[in-house]
């Protein structure tokens, strides 16, 4: 099938309105429900509320007309993502004693980073909770929403079907030092010792030309061999990361497998010096194999300076996801605990829609996603890009509501739609929230997976410079991040308030909230 370029909307302009505290709770899954509706393959568009009718435009004066008696918009449109680099990014940048440049951070990839404890199905596909949190103070009026989508659990390295990895690894002269060419290095070895024997793995260097170190070689009987090529690897000088693509995806289709997950992994600073350095480009010079075999990209982020916005670019475009390791420990995460999902499918071009009903809602803002957002009217347009999504990953978005006053009843749908891995038969999936579901509150409350989301997005915000109006300051972020940590046991909430107590040390200035007067979508 062909695929459009997806279209996106412009970034978030407005913040929203402040000295409003986002604080507030419900328990998980609390009001929400789910339905199903499989293969609804055309016609109208997700559960929506248009908010009235549109006046026809008079002659003379059809585009003022038009614009001035549009409705606002209640719908949200956006590819999925199980992309988490950013946040490791921004962690080991901290760890060195540096703010993460803004245009690195993206809320939904730290909100992402953590468990969210949803319900999984049991089959392909999606579960879909809706909760939130509804807002304190004198302005109680705004929350929380939070949509989660699930895939069902990854299977064990037993259960899964055989794998057929080609590793593309950069060797250029920026990666000439531990914490780079000699973590990858540390992260294959890991990797083939994880691997069964029925897997098999190609080798791909690239530094201002590619070169096929291994080619397609099953683990069985060649582990030694594989390490020897693994050990080889040595820096050389500048970064085409064109040309190693181009012969990882050669060496991928020459090597492919019938039944095997077939994945082309890049491990690389992504700091592209030499070649074509467009990810436009390059991912047009190997697009058959994509479209083809349904070999996806699978990008692994290493360094201190790393090209965040090209690798990210790189992977979203090949039909993949990226990740960041800064040490052994995230190595291990990575290719040993979730593997499996790393490597299969379960969704192609995932996107959600949610449509908030005007008659409680009155303005909203989606919290990050803003390179990931689809046109409404695409939501259903099988040939527009959006996400893939493998087992064990959970999709989470979070939108700061303007409940109107004295609202009560229904608040938003959520719907899901992606495309099987296999036949490419679309799927749905729908779940709603209702006011009710939003009048807990947030700290303390029993949703304690909600809270460290919504401690990760507020985070996030800071570290961009926008911030959500009224969100607790780092301190208390810390404060909080650390309580989330010793009641879920989680160690990743514990670095999390390490991260933020090191950014409290950092920041400094004042953040400045904007307002947002105009009801619907807050672009």
């Amino acid at each position: 099938m062909e695929h459009r370029t997806r279209r996106y909307r412009g970034a978030v302009g407005l913040v929203l309105a402040a000295g409003v505290l986002l604080t507030g709770c419900s328990g998980e899954g609390g009001g929400g429900g789910e339905s199903t509706s499989d293969q609804r393959r055309a016609g109208a568009p997700a559960p929506a509320y248009t908010g009235g009718a549109k006046e026809d435009a008079k002659d003379g004066d059809g585009a003022d007309r038009l614009k001035e008696s549009a409705p606002p918009d209640y719908l949200s449109t956006f590819a999925l993502d199980v992309d988490t680099a950013s946040y490791g990014y921004a962690r080991r940048t901290l760890d060195d004693g540096r703010l993460p440049g803004p245009e690195t951070v993206r809320p939904e990839e730290f909100v992402n980073s953590f468990r969210q404890g949803y319900h999984r199905p049991t089959g392909n596909g999606f579960s879909v909770s809706v909760d939130g949190a509804r807002a304190a103070g004198e302005e109680g009026d705004w929350s929380l929403v939070r949509v989660g989508l699930a895939t069902k659990a990854a299977p064990t390295t037993a259960e899964r079907p055989p794998a057929a990895l080609t590793f593309v690894v950069d060797v250029s002269g920026s990666m000439n030092s531990p914490d780079r060419l000699g973590l990858v290095k540390t992260s294959l070895g890991i990797l083939t010792g994880e691997l069964r024997d029925d897997d098999s793995i190609s080798l791909v260097t690239f530094s201002d030309e590619a070169e096929t170190v291994l080619p397609m070689t099953r683990l069985s009987g060649h582990r030694g061999r594989i390490r020897d090529a693994v050990d080889s690897l040595e820096p050389a000088e500048s970064t085409n990361v064109g040309a190693g693509i181009e012969r990882g995806y050669e060496e991928a289709v020459e090597g492919r497998r019938k039944g095997a997950n077939n994945r082309v992994v890049l491990l690389s600073d992504a700091l592209a010096n030499t070649g074509d350095t467009d990810a436009d480009d390059i991912l047009e010079r190997i697009d058959s194999a994509r479209r083809e075999y349904g070999i996806t990209l699978f990008g692994v982020g290493v360094g201190s300076d790393y090209g965040d916005a090209f690798m990210e670019e790189l992977t979203n475009k090949g039909d993949g996801h990226t990740t960041y390791i800064a040490d052994e420990e995230q190595a291990r995460k990575v290719f040993v605990d979730q593997l499996p999902a790393h490597l299969e499918l379960t969704a192609r071009d995932a996107k959600a829609q949610v449509a908030f009903d005007p008659k409680t809602v009155e303005k909203f803002k989606l919290i990050g996603y803003e390179d990931r957002k689809v046109a409404d009217d695409d939501f259903r347009d099988d040939t527009v890009d959006g996400g893939e999504v493998g087992p064990g990953h959970t999709v989470t978005a979070l939108y700061a509501v303007h409940l109107r006053d004295g609202a009560s009843g229904h608040v938003a749908t959520a719907t899901v739609r992606w495309l099987d891995p296999k036949t490419r038969t679309p799927h749905e999936k729908t779940g709603s929230v209702a006011t009710g579901a939003v009048t807990g509150k947030l700290w303390g409350g029993r949703s304690t997976r909600l809270q460290v989301t919504a401690v990760a997005a507020y985070f996030a915000e800071y570290l961009r410079g926008t911030g959500l109006p009224g969100a607790p300051g780092l301190g208390e972020l810390a404060g909080r991040a650390e309580k989330l940590a010793a009641s879920t046991e989680d160690t990743s909430v514990t670095k999390l308030a390490d991260a933020i107590v090191r950014a409290e040390r950092l920041k400094g200035g004042a953040r400045e909230d904007g307002t947002g007067a105009e009801e619907g979508e807050m672009d």
